[in-house]
């Protein structure tokens, strides 16, 4: 079982927990595997019955301008989160991807 999220200034010693962020730390285009929701018992209710459920992969595809709310997309639909909310649930960032290359721009 997971204990609590790992503090930021940590990461840095332990590579291995690096990649384990709050959701609301993705970037922009990031995707993310669901490890735990947390939160108050009403709110982490409702996550899961919408379907952010450890296992699931999430990305965050957009956030407001003011940086609050974030939009994500998970099991095929589109997801608005405070991100105090986002805060609230660990994820195992995957590494950005560089955009493809096609072989016609060389």
């Amino acid at each position: 079982a997971m204990g609590r999220p790992v503090p930021k200034r940590c990461r840095k010693y332990c590579p291995a927990a690096a990649s384990i962020v709050g959701l609301d730390e993705l970037g922009r285009g990031q995707t993310g595997r669901i490890l735990r929701v947390g939160g108050r018992p009403a709110a982490r209710r409702r996550l899961l019955e919408l379907g952010v459920v450890r296992g699931e992969t999430i990305l965050l595809q957009r956030a407001a301008p003011l940086g609050d709310p974030l939009e994500f997309v998970i099991k095929g639909y589109h997801l608005s989160l405070r991100k105090r909310e986002a805060a609230t649930i660990l994820v195992e960032a995957e590494a950005l991807e560089a955009p493809a290359r096609s072989a016609d721009a060389a």
